[in-house]
């Protein structure tokens, strides 16, 4: 690489891939292309991607090329290597000659063979989210300087902001439709309860008893079988005040 990526600051390049971006994976492929870009010159090319780790098979969630994708099952295939090491331990990992590195000698014989002699992982700091980390690979052995380095840890550092932010988002957008479910399907059941009580002259308690026992009867569950009574006597589903 002749030219270093030293243009924008992290923050102003990830704000700009983000209003770009329809959602988290756009976001990702983006950042990963980005990189890749930024990495590359004339005759000297770089693939990046971005590694998920799951308890059984790690996954590529975003990438700059199909070709990244390739190189990373390399790594999946071993189990193994520096991308994976840099996610798991959360520590950057540089391997500047697949060659000759000693660390994962099977990874580093099919990298190279692959045409990948410059390998470098980096870990997202997601803070207990979710493991991940980003794979830079190159054609050529010493791909990348401590400036390359340090362009690349800050920019996966200001990433990591904002991928737990939409982790967290995403398990409150979660959360709040739980919630919702959960209130909806209260509301349903006492409407319904209140019919009973008012087509048997019966007490709440008793109304209770009657539901469910026809619930168990006909092996329904309690809140669809008074959204079905609820619907049949209302002549429509029932509403609650906190539908938008």
């Amino acid at each position: 690489m002749t030219d270093h990526p030293t243009g924008s600051s992290p923050l102003a390049l990830l704000q700009e891939l983000l209003l770009e971006s329809e959602d988290i994976t756009g976001f990702l492929d983006a950042f990963t292309a980005s990189i890749a870009e930024a990495l590359s010159s004339d005759g000297e090319q770089v693939w990046c991607a971005v590694t998920l780790l799951r308890p059984k098979r790690s996954t590529t969630v975003a990438s700059s090329s199909p070709q990244a994708e390739a190189l990373d099952e390399i790594q999946f295939h071993y189990g193994d290597g520096p991308c994976l090491t840099a996610a798991r331990e959360h520590r950057t990992v540089y391997v500047s000659d697949t060659r000759t590195d000693p660390r994962w000698p099977a990874y580093g014989s099919a990298a190279a063979e692959a045409g990948i002699l410059s390998a470098l992982g980096v870990p997202f700091e997601l803070a207990g989210e979710a493991a991940a980390g980003l794979d830079v690979y190159a054609d050529r052995p010493g791909a990348f300087d401590e400036a390359v380095l340090e362009v690349v840890q800050g920019q996966v550092a200001a990433a990591s902001t904002t991928l737990r932010l939409a982790v967290r988002m995403a398990r409150h957008r979660d959360t709040e439709t739980d919630l919702r479910t959960a209130m909806a399907s209260r509301t349903t059941i006492d409407l319904a309860v209140g019919i009973i009580m008012g087509q048997n002259r019966c007490s709440q308690e008793k109304a209770v008893e009657i539901l469910r026992a026809a619930s168990s009867h006909r092996n329904v569950k309690l809140r669809d079988l008074a959204a079905e009574l609820v619907a049949t006597v209302g002549r429509g589903p029932a509403s609650t005040h906190f539908d938008a």
